[in-house]
């Protein structure tokens, strides 16, 4: 009942205005794939959709996760086009709202080396078409440089601001997201910073309440939130069970932060 109604569901709440679809992130989604969500919500509602990892991780892995080779596709503006940014512009139509690269750690000597992934990033990003809300989200808190900032503000490109123990503080992301210059927010309010992911996951399930609430993230995102929405930008934020215990609950008390500060 859940995956075949619960979008519909979800997308009739008045407050609930946007969703990520995270499992792109995995496998590839055609248009016909995109084109069904769009007709399950409303006019108005936005997908924030994750690229496939083959674009965004350097090495391809096996089963249990060591890695086995150079990923060829890593950073490929070609196959992102072709397989991920094309479909989903198509499918969703102006339902889409932001197309996400979510980078994973990177391994070891390539996050630390934040000018050559800048430079990569910049190469791959100036090869995409202009237009799209693109935001990028890193998991190697050294990747965070000024030249990263710096690529991403030549290329209208957003940093997503990511809450998750491997993102680096959040107060070093909204600096790098104030170098980028005014422009839409996006965020993501992944997983309790203390926490694992799988740790999160049986502490908090069956996730129908706030277990452990963050005010200290609550606010600075409320923060943000406020003075772009009061200088008429865009903002996009999505939450997740693990943040703290129940993701419409963390929505609905960040939109009461929200409101106080406007």
């Amino acid at each position: 009942m859940l995956s075949q109604q619960g979008l519909s569901a979800y997308a009739s709440h008045p407050l609930l205005r946007a969703v990520s679809i995270d499992r792109t992130y995995y496998a590839p989604m055609d248009r016909s794939g995109f084109q069904r969500l769009a007709s399950e919500v409303p006019p108005g509602f936005r997908f924030m959709v994750k690229a496939p990892a083959e674009c965004t991780t350097p090495y391809v892995r096996h089963a249990e996760g060591l890695t086995t080779a150079a990923n060829g596709r890593f950073l490929d503006p070609g196959f992102a086009l072709e397989r991920f940014v094309l479909p989903a512009l198509e499918g969703l139509g102006p339902a889409c709202g932001v197309l996400l690269f979510q980078f994973p750690p990177q391994g070891r000597w390539r996050a630390g080396d934040g000018p050559r992934f800048a430079s990569r990033l910049a190469a791959f990003l100036e090869a995409l078409p202009r237009g799209p809300l693109y935001a990028v989200e890193l998991r190697d808190a050294p990747l965070l440089t000024d030249a990263y900032a710096d690529v991403l503000r030549e290329h209208g490109v957003r940093h997503c601001l990511g809450v998750h123990p491997k993102a680096g503080p959040l107060a070093r992301q909204l600096e790098v997201m104030d170098a980028t210059g005014p422009g839409p927010v996006v965020a993501r309010w992944n997983l309790n910073p203390a926490l694992r992911y799988e740790d999160a996951k049986q502490r908090y399930a069956p996730f129908n309440r706030l277990c452990e609430e963050d005010p200290g993230t609550r606010a600075a995102l409320a923060e943000v939130c406020a003075a772009a929405l009061g200088a008429g930008q865009a903002v996009h934020v999505v939450a997740n069970n693990k943040a703290e215990g129940c993701a419409p609950l963390t929505i609905l008390e960040l939109a009461r932060e929200i409101v106080a500060r406007s």
